[in-house]
């Protein structure tokens, strides 16, 4: 079994806890209109890795010292359509006692990603947005399976962050983030709201990928937007 992997990150710092390993898987089925991260899209695009599961680990391990008070985390791309490799990577991971932290949408729901989160300890999980109708437009899906995907990490009382981007004109509106803050005060697990400013630093890449960037002339969010995004949340007593 070997996994399709973009790059490896020795000493991120925003993707969990402490100092942190992080893997960015290849392929990811949505478009989201503000994505970074274009050069993970594609499943066939050839990866900068292709390795097994005890492979990856041993990569870690070079630096494990370092993340002691950290961990691995894996993002992407979508690291669930790499479930199964995922899987055999964290069971790994737990043997060598180290913390592991899925960075995911939540896009699916299946067997092999069930198990995938039996040996997870922590769950970044992106929500695109809070209305159906913006998710869609946002991402290209609905949002019927992130909100399962959220359930379920609460009936098994899996720790889970929440990640939100927050883009002027889009799910920046009050009205957007009030809506999304009181659906996630039904989720007493969440033990943390990221929200995210938007920004442009990764339009280069879609220059170099010949792709339109389609949030091309949207302002970064200021830092004075941003707080008025947290006072909606922490209204609702969520830990921003």
């Amino acid at each position: 079994m070997t996994g399709k992997i973009h790059s490896l990150e020795s000493f991120g710092t925003v993707d969990g806890p402490g100092i942190r390993f992080v893997v960015f898987m290849q392929g990811c089925p949505l478009r989201c209109l503000y994505c970074h991260n274009p050069d993970t899209w594609e499943t066939r695009s050839t990866p900068a890795y292709e390795m097994t599961p005890e492979e990856l680990l041993q990569e870690v391990l070079k630096y494990k010292n370092f993340i002691a008070r950290g961990g691995v985390t894996v993002t992407g791309g979508e690291p669930l359509l790499q479930a199964g490799f995922l899987s055999r990577f964290f069971q790994l991971c737990r043997q060598e006692k180290i913390h592991t932290a899925l960075d995911t949408s939540g896009c699916i729901l299946n067997e092999k990603v069930k198990q995938l989160l039996g040996y997870t300890d922590l769950v970044l999980l992106d929500i695109k947005a809070s209305s159906p109708r913006l998710h869609k437009t946002l991402t290209g899906i609905e949002p019927d399976v992130p909100l399962l995907f959220l359930e379920y990490l609460s009936e098994q009382h899996i720790p889970v962050w929440i990640r939100h981007v927050v883009v002027p004109g889009l799910t920046a509106d009050p009205s957007q983030l009030e809506q999304l803050a009181e659906k996630l005060t039904r989720f007493p697990h969440i033990s943390k709201v990221e929200l995210l400013p938007y920004h442009t630093l990764g339009e280069n890449k879609y220059k170099q990928s010949d792709i339109d960037y389609p949030l091309k002339g949207v302002e970064a969010l200021s830092g004075e937007a941003l707080e008025q995004a947290r006072d909606i949340f922490r209204k609702h007593r969520l830990p921003v």
